[in-house]
């Protein structure tokens, strides 16, 4: 019989709210990252993690004010911490530049793949035990991404290897999150990132720096505020719904690409895309399906980790006062 811990959340309501709610989040995300491609046209990647670093301070301070648990701002696992804050950085990194450079559709197909790699990782790192099944769909949906990236068929640019490591530290940071997160308190889960991502941006600034219109710097704070309404939003639907309902919510940015490229930047996702993105959909609901029967598996890496992978650019941090992480493995 499992133990307590082991369970999802009781008595959660099965109402619309927290599916719906998740919807919006979504969307805003994916404004927030179109509103990152046309700023990435002007801009280095690099100036607008910057700017967005600094004008998310304030929020951080909201945070920590209003943190309950009590303790210092230094990390119990300090060096887990220094690998979840360098992937959390490269993560934002990656997607901001994908964004900038390739089809809406195409990052987030990419960008998809993350739970799969949770569910890879979650086996050395977690201890978790991936059987046949689930296993076969991280297979398929990995191949999904071949299909989407063709090897062979088109160069493989600096883009799509940016969107590939992105997905990649993205599922790293999660499963890391879900390691340390029931002995760290959440104000150093965000403060870490975000303090590193000002930092290492400000390094680099001084070589990529152009002057920024104040009315491009009103739409830098606009995607924060995106950022963070989207944060409250998921955070609501997650003690709204169960995760298996939350969860799937996040395959809605294929179709928010789809209308924001056609819309704004004349792209129409190819049939490539399409299968490979619908391989890559179909294998990451399949895992999320799967994980919420609670008659087939106690091991739960995905719905546990609660990983938003398509929201990883901002750095957008693990989500305070969250039930996102299980206080026991």
């Amino acid at each position: 019989m499992p133990a307590a811990s082991d369970r999802e959340p009781a008595r959660l309501p099965s109402g619309p709210t927290g599916p719906l709610m998740a919807l919006a989040a979504f969307g805003f995300y994916a404004t927030h990252d179109v509103l990152i491609r046309i700023l990435g046209e002007t801009y280095s990647v690099f100036q607008i993690m910057f700017y967005m670093g600094l004008l998310s301070f304030p929020m951080l301070v909201v945070i920590l004010i209003r943190d309950p648990h009590p303790g210092t701002l230094r990390a119990v696992h300090p060096w887990m911490m220094v690998v979840r804050t360098v992937s959390m950085v490269v993560s934002a990194g990656g997607a901001f530049y994908a964004f900038t450079v390739l089809p809406l559709a195409q990052v987030y197909a990419v960008l998809f793949a993350s739970p799969l790699l949770v569910t890879l990782l979650a086996i050395p790192m977690l201890g978790e035990r991936v059987g046949l099944h689930r296993g076969l769909a991280v297979v398929v949906g990995l191949l999904g991404v071949m299909v989407v990236l063709r090897p062979g068929a088109q160069a493989i640019t600096l883009g799509h290897l940016s969107a590939l490591t992105a997905a990649a530290a993205a599922a790293l940071s999660g499963v890391i999150s879900r390691k340390i997160g029931r002995d760290e308190r959440s104000a150093v889960m965000l403060l870490y990132p975000m303090m590193a991502n000002v930092v290492i941006m400000a390094a680099i600034l001084p070589a990529v720096y152009v002057p920024m219109e104040l009315a491009h710097l009103a739409v830098v704070g606009v995607i924060a505020l995106l950022a963070l309404f989207a944060m409250t939003l998921t955070i609501g639907a997650y003690r709204r719904a169960e995760a298996a309902l939350v969860a799937p919510m996040q395959y809605s940015q294929i179709l928010w690409a789809s209308v924001y490229g056609a819309l704004l930047f004349d792209e129409t996702p190819d049939r490539w895309t399409v299968a490979g993105a619908a391989l890559i959909v179909g294998s990451g609901l399949y895992i999320v399906f799967r994980e919420s029967r609670r008659n087939v598996s106690a091991n739960r890496p995905v719905l546990r980790t609660r990983l938003r992978t398509e929201t990883v650019a901002a750095p957008r941090p693990v989500l305070p006062e969250e039930p996102a992480f299980d206080r026991a493995d």
